[in-house]
């Protein structure tokens, strides 16, 4: 069939005409506010149901190439479950911010010289561009950069907070820093020493708070590349201790940084994981990020000194027969020997070129014997103390007690270097393996005259050992954690500068919220200074250090005018996407972070509906797993301190989560395994060709360095952004990955065009909608359509409710070819409008409604037609499905029987005989065994 321009009819659904439907209600959106949300007080005031809905997107970055159709299927998503709840009469907060801080804009700044905040909203707009064509219905008022001097104001402000606050582990809570001074000026908290803390100077006292706030100064080590002039990230370390980018040598280094001590919330972070509605994979991975484990601390004496070490498995003492220090432990310097200095220095600058990765998974052991020896306090036998990079200093004490017969790291370690192993756990049966790591009675285990576990199982040898450690002074049962304190300091320009100076002692000031945003300064160059690449000794120089008339300031702080200096390092990109479901509720609020009223009608505890441990926080959050710990593990941190400092009603910040899958697609390589266009590539009986060459097919992710791109840009132009928003939420279940196929697309447009035809005549645009009466048998799929649909977008079902609405048009076709009956065509319309809003909008018009029906109403199904009159059968003989028969629903199972035997081709297969058994399984099937 020819498709040229002069054959098309005028109102037929295409592209063309799609493009104008939906731009024209883009606009009549905007001019009609048609998302806002009311909040119950402010600038945002308006009328708000009690029922309310939360529903947000993960912070999406505005990087430069836009977006491709992978990005937008969690949007859909969020917008399709928020348009249908929004229809059934709920107030729904949507919207979308971006989270515009972070390395990409300042690594173009550094290679053009174009400031990164002209890069990023460039790159804004464009993103604003897309996701608009799409036809997201988000509240615009409420959209927020954390670029923004007024969002990075609150950032700023929170860090405050948290500065200003410590852990009471009584209280099991968050108290203001002010609380503790009191407690140490009135005498009720002993300060070190026995001193009065009236007597301590000003950086005395900053230094004793300093180990109780939640945000501190310390030493902690970091990748240093010297070639790069900045402290990289863990993923930005390749496996052989190397820059990812520019292949530069990286060092473990000590830098004084500011951390959070999220530490303190780690029983809280794995205890309420138990409130969320989350997935058990992402409450897996964050248990076991966290890593709670029950053990003891125990104490090997080395001289006049000791070395403490954390297990898990104490019952395992009798064979620890050597020690390990991580090489950056303190303790190296003060118990080694002077003849292995040499050999220590040269291994630990060989340690300090590993990534921690690399040091983790390395399975060729190496070491250095420090000339030291331990005394195991179960049997008071000398053990030599090593060095080796297995052993972190960012992980239990930075040391362990070397078990190699419970241990295959240690196993291999001893076998290295040729130390005793010991079993301290019988093998089981027929086991020939090294190191034996299962369950099994305790041998090896015993004292003379005195403690013995021999024969014990795990759990009591454990706590008996635990018992004995205690009673005599070597140590204690204690509960350890994997998660360390959050490093929150980068050497970077583009990033919220701290509210903080320092004084001529280097002691940290926080500087009053009068003062604040602290905005950054500009600069004339955005990279950090280089060095050597082989240089571990230089100290990072980052880009605010240049800007000496910003760093060095004169304030009156309370003591008079002193000169300061303001900390050159910037927060993480983290800090602004901890919180920014807060700001979405209050954007436009300038006296304080978010009004209490409206944090506890949007995201409060609703105990009444979700049971009284309900946590309160965001309806529902839609993002990638990969954001599985490290954003939502830091976001809880954030929303738990400031609950505890009365500043929120509810203690986490995403009541729901899900993750949903991601679109991927195939690409292609040449001969020469160089990516070609996928868009320009021809199947043929099965092989694939680019230009005439046969080319290879593989399947991954999309993106611009496969060649595989597909923009929603080219979707929308090709097909209009309707059957676009269909076609992706008709590929699979939301949270399946799924393959991308534009050639796929068709289909959602022919269905978007057979109902557009059952509503409009193509010829003249005119309606064929009729006022006559469906059928009963039409009203029965209709009402079970309406009910399954309703059901799957309450359960984020999208692909199944399009199933549905395809059944139900298709229905339409071939049933009412002369007009489809209004009670169809109007459900049709409304149930057709979360995914595809655009045209159920333009044919709600047509049908004559006046206004928007964003706002509702959404169809509800009669239950008298949801009420089957009689029941379909399929009759099995000897287990083979035979022939089917339709009874009453009320049907007795004396009826079924009779039924199923009189049907025809049953009779004859029974010929007259008597079945050996006849059995009716109510509404499913009948068995009939001849």
């Amino acid at each position: 069939m020819s498709t040229d321009a002069a054959e098309i009819p005028a109102y037929r659904y295409t592209a063309e005409l799609a493009n104008q439907i939906e731009e024209r209600w883009q606009r009549y959106w905007e001019d009609h506010g048609t998302y806002h949300a009311p909040n119950p007080v402010g600038a945002l005031k308006g009328d708000v149901p009690a029922d309310k809905l939360f529903v947000q997107d993960m912070f999406p970055y505005p990087s430069g190439a836009g977006l491709h159709v992978g990005h937008p299927l969690g949007f859909i998503g969020t917008d399709v479950f928020a348009r249908y709840h929004r229809m059934n009469g709920r107030n729904v907060l949507h919207t979308m911010g971006f989270d515009a801080f972070g390395l990409p804009a300042e690594q173009y700044a550094v290679k053009t010289g174009q400031h990164p905040r002209k890069t990023t909203e460039e790159n804004i707009n464009t993103y604003l561009r897309q996701i608009r064509r799409l036809g997201l219905g988000h509240d615009e008022r409420r959209r927020i950069s954390t670029i923004d001097p007024e969002y990075y104001k609150w950032t700023q402000w929170i860090f405050l907070q948290i500065f200003n606050s410590w852990y009471d582990v009584d209280a099991r809570k968050a108290r203001p820093i002010a609380e503790l001074i009191s407690q140490f000026e009135s005498g009720e908290r002993d300060v070190e020493g026995g001193r009065k803390w009236s007597e301590l100077s000003f950086a005395d006292q900053q230094r004793i708070l300093g180990e109780f706030r939640l945000a501190y100064m310390s030493e902690a080590p970091v990748n240093w590349c010297p070639g790069l002039g900045t402290v990289l990230a863990n993923e930005e370390v390749t496996a052989d201790g190397r820059s990812e980018r520019g292949n530069f040598p990286v060092f473990r280094k000590s830098l004084r940084q500011w951390m959070m001590r999220i530490t303190a919330y780690s029983d809280r972070l794995i205890d309420d994981l138990d409130r969320l509605d989350w997935p058990d994979k992402v409450k897996a991975m964050q248990r076991n990020w966290i890593g709670r484990s029950h053990g003891a601390r125990v104490r090997f004496a080395v001289g006049d000194e000791s070395i403490e070490v954390f297990t898990t498995r104490p019952d395992t003492l009798f064979g620890a027969t050597y020690m390990v220090l991580a090489p950056e432990h303190q303790l190296v310097d003060q118990i080694a020997t002077p003849d292995r200095v040499a050999d220590i220095a040269a291994y630990r600058r060989a340690a300090s070129l590993k990534s921690e990765l690399d040091r983790q998974e390395n399975k060729e052991k190496t070491g250095v014997f420090i000339g030291a020896y331990a005394t195991n306090p179960v049997n008071g036998k000398e053990i030599p103390v090593y060095i080796a990079d297995y052993v972190l200093m960012g992980y239990g004490t930075g040391a362990i007690m070397a078990v190699p017969g419970q241990d295959q790291r240690d196993w291999d370690f001893a076998k290295k270097f040729d130390l005793p192993i010991i079993r301290t756990v019988q093998p089981s049966e027929g086991f020939e393996g090294e190191a034996f790591t299962g369950d099994g009675p305790a041998v090896n285990s015993r004292q003379e005259n005195g403690l013995s576990l021999d024969g014990m199982a795990i759990d009591d040898a454990k706590k008996t050992m635990i018992g004995w450690l205690e009673e005599n002074g070597h140590g204690h049962g204690t509960v350890q954690f994997k998660l360390r304190d959050w490093l929150f300091s980068r050497q970077r320009y583009w990033g919220e500068p701290f509210p903080v100076v320092y004084d001529e002692a280097g002691t940290a000031i926080a500087l009053p919220e009068s003062m604040l945003p602290i905005e950054l300064p500009e600069v004339d160059d955005y990279s950090p200074r280089t060095f050597d690449p082989e240089d571990a000794n230089t100290e990072p120089s980052p880009p605010l250090s240049r800007a000496t008339e910003w760093t060095t300031i004169e304030l009156d702080l309370g003591d008079g005018l002193k000169t300061y200096r303001r900390d050159t390092n910037t927060m993480p990109n983290w800090a602004g996407s901890c919180w920014y479901q807060l700001r979405y509720v209050d954007p436009v609020e300038t006296e304080r972070f978010v009004n209490p009223e409206n944090e506890k009608y949007w995201l409060g505890p609703r105990t009444a509906e979700h049971g009284p441990t309900d946590p309160g926080g965001v309806d529902l959050y839609i993002g990638g797993v990969e954001h599985a710990v490290l954003h939502l593990l830091y976001s809880r941190f954030w929303q738990k301190v400031l609950f505890d400092l009365g500043h929120l009603t509810g203690d986490e910040p995403y009541r729901r989560l899900f993750n949903q899958g991601y679109i991927q697609a195939y690409a292609y390589t040449d001969a020469r395994g160089f990516y070609v266009p996928a868009a320009e590539v021809v199947e043929e009986n099965g092989k694939f060709f680019h230009n005439g060459e046969e080319v290879n097919r593989e399947y991954g992710k999309m993106g611009k360095s496969l060649n595989n791109v597909v923009t929603p840009d080219e979707m929308c132009e090709k097909y209009g952004a309707d059957t676009f928003r269909f076609y992706e939420m008709s590929m699979g279940p939301m949270d399946v990955s799924r393959p991308w196929a534009t050639k796929d697309v068709v289909g959602a447009q022919r269905f978007m065009q057979r109902l557009w035809r059952n509503l409009v005549d193509e010829t003249d645009g005119s309606l064929r909608v009729t006022d006559e009466e469906a059928s009963v048998e039409a009203l029965r799929l209709l009402h079970k359509t309406i009910a399954g649909v309703h059901d799957d977008y309450a359960n984020l079902r999208y692909n199944t409710a399009g199933a549905k609405l395809i059944e139900l048009n298709n229905y339409v076709t071939k049933h009412y070819s002369s007009g489809t009956p209004r009670a169809l065509a109007e459900a049709l319309v409304l149930m057709l409008a979360p995914q595809a809003p655009h045209v159920a909008e333009e044919l709600w018009s047509k049908l004559g409604n006046d206004g928007s029906l964003a706002h509702g109403p959404f169809p509800k199904a009669d239950e008298q037609y949801l009420v089957e009159d009689t029941v379909e059968y399929p009759i099995q003989v000897n287990g083979k499905v035979r022939s089917r028969v339709v009874v009453s629903a009320s049907a007795s199972q004396d009826e079924i029987k009779a039924a199923a035997l009189s049907e025809e081709k049953i009779a004859e297969l029974v010929a007259g005989g008597e079945p050996r058994k006849v059995i009716v399984v109510p509404g499913r099937l009948v068995n009939i065994v001849l």
